[in-house]
């Protein structure tokens, strides 16, 4: 498994003002939107691509377009909505599943509560988008879930990450034999004894949505 922090300071400013408890929700869906969009860069730099022919005002020449099938962006609901509309201006193209994952606040697991994906994803490049890589338990179960059904490269895009995380990660996810990457846009510093990261930006969904 491959781990990017992605170095900009252009991400550290719009990560400082999303962690800041003063800002507000419309505010925080904008920065996570852009925010979303610079991370998506330096995800999408393996996105499989094939050539194709064209001409210019002056000669033909060969560029590039990106292979079929298409890849599958999956935002994890409820949170991943506020990350997809950054993913999909960076590739218009692509498809959109959704998977609803939620954690059980006493055990920290993840259970499955709603499904909007292909059956068949036979070599399907996948995005999956979820703000927080916390506890890792919600990332491993949505990882798996889309290699067992046929995906063979998965890019997992996070505003957050802790070493926790990505230890869980790298134990429940070492006997897939494929391409897994984790881009994130800080590694914070551990969890609390309630499953939060610190220092962190509270809870992503009720930041991006409010209180329900």
């Amino acid at each position: 498994m491959r781990v990017l922090v992605a170095d900009h300071p252009l991400i550290t400013h719009k990560l400082t003002y999303l962690r800041d408890k003063r800002t507000d929700s419309p505010t925080f869906r904008r920065l996570a939107e852009e925010l979303v969009t610079l991370l998506a860069y330096e995800a999408t730099r393996d996105v499989r691509v094939e050539p194709f022919e064209i001409e210019t005002p002056i000669a033909p020449t060969t560029g590039i377009k990106l292979s079929n099938p298409k890849p599958l962006i999956v935002p994890i609901l409820r949170a991943g909505l506020g990350m997809l509309e950054g993913m999909v201006r960076l590739l218009p193209s692509a498809e959109v599943g959704f998977l609803g994952m939620q954690r059980n606040e006493e055990t920290l697991e993840a259970i499955t509560y709603a499904n909007r994906l292909p059956d068949d994803l036979a070599g399907r490049q996948c995005y999956v988008v979820d703000p927080m890589l916390a506890t890792g338990g919600t990332l491993a179960m949505t990882i798996r879930y889309l290699a067992d059904r046929g995906a063979d490269d998965i890019t997992a895009v996070t505003l957050l990450a802790t070493p926790e995380g990505i230890a869980h990660l790298e134990d429940e996810l070492a006997d897939l034999d494929i391409p897994i990457t984790i881009v994130t846009g800080a590694m914070d510093e551990r969890l609390n004894d309630k499953g939060y990261i610190v220092p962190g930006l509270g809870d992503a969904g009720d930041r991006l949505y409010g209180l329900v």
